[in-house]
């Protein structure tokens, strides 16, 4: 498993990764954008941006990196940074297949990704990612899987991946929506010649989205290794945006929402590694002074009354407009 690099680490920050989603495509959901990025986003600012942000969080103890072929071009501006860096082998690289970009660079798209988990697909975007991060490419998992995703039924999908495995590939699988339980748990009993399938899972939990935490309590205790998305809520937990509970127990720490909100996940004993989405430096160093907050009982009692339902949730989150 590649993650047991980070389990020699000491740096208080190895639990935290950085995720590229919001920098390596002009548009995305994240509120806040206009204001976090360039006006002009032509690539060379987004490769600029996304190299900055790598440099000051590998700096600063984060040793995991996560993109996606759907991610616009941030398997591309990863590899490049890796390219410039040969010294640097102690990270892990992890990257997803199952949606394509296809906004073109545009922020005002019709749509910006296609869905697709075909075993076609998953052959065509395996080389894609090859081509570009080669070696480098730890872990490669499926990108948002369902409990209706046909990559969960498609045996000769799975032999595919097991053989990928088998060549020294880490194969897991993210997931996303109300549902985000039943794909954990129908993943988990996916098996090839008998053998798990999956070695982690990605999945989105925060402090107004927990419905997750129970399926990936056993996720964890199967051995897998759970990795934390969208732990800022698209920027809903961020200010200005953040509800005032958030605000208030900030306040008390001294520190920004988004250090409180992250630390709140990474208190979870099942937690191995919980993605920053930081698009600026600032937003960075803020993310990872996470690493440091120190929440007692009763604040944490004011933060659990901020959770939603998981279907408002969701619903909410598909209503974000793409900036």
């Amino acid at each position: 498993m590649p993650f047991s690099r980070l389990a020699t680490a000491t740096t208080p920050t190895v639990h935290i990764g950085l995720g590229l989603a919001a920098v390596g495509r002009p548009g995305y959901i994240n509120l806040g954008r206009e204001a976090d990025l360039p006006a002009e986003r032509t690539v060379d600012a987004l490769r600029t941006r996304t190299h900055d942000l790598l440099d000051a969080a590998y700096a600063q103890g984060v040793r995991y990196f996560d993109v996606a072929r759907s991610y616009g071009r941030s398997e591309e501006f990863l590899a490049d940074w890796l390219g410039a860096r040969p010294d640097i082998d102690d990270v892990v690289v992890g990257s997803k297949w199952g949606y394509t970009y296809t906004a073109d660079w545009s922020t005002d798209a019709e749509r910006h990704e296609v869905k697709d988990h075909s075993l076609a697909t998953y052959e065509r975007q395996r080389a894609e990612t090859a081509e570009l991060l080669g070696d480098r490419l730890d872990l490669y998992q499926i990108h948002s899987v369902t409990p209706d995703s046909p990559a969960l039924t498609d045996k000769e999908l799975h032999a595919g991946l097991a053989e990928a495995a088998a060549q020294g590939l880490t194969i897991g699988f993210s997931t996303s929506g109300p549902a985000q339980a039943d794909a954990v748990r129908a993943a988990l009993a996916v098996t090839v010649d008998g053998e798990p399938l999956f070695r982690t899972v990605q999945s989105t939990y925060n402090m107004l989205e927990t419905s997750a935490a129970p399926a990936l309590a056993e996720a964890h205790d199967a051995g897998l290794t759970v990795i934390v998305k969208e732990g800022m809520a698209n920027g809903r937990l961020a200010e200005p945006h953040a509800p005032q509970a958030l605000k208030a127990v900030a306040a008390e720490t001294g520190l920004g929402c988004d250090a409180v909100a992250l630390a709140l996940i990474l208190r979870q004993p099942w937690a191995g590694v919980v993605l920053s989405g930081a698009a600026t430096l600032n937003q960075l160093a803020s993310n990872l002074h996470a690493a440091v907050v120190d929440l007692d009982e009763d604040q944490l009692t004011r933060l659990a009354t901020l959770v939603e339902e998981p279907q408002a949730y969701w619903e909410r989150r598909g209503q974000l407009p793409w900036h």
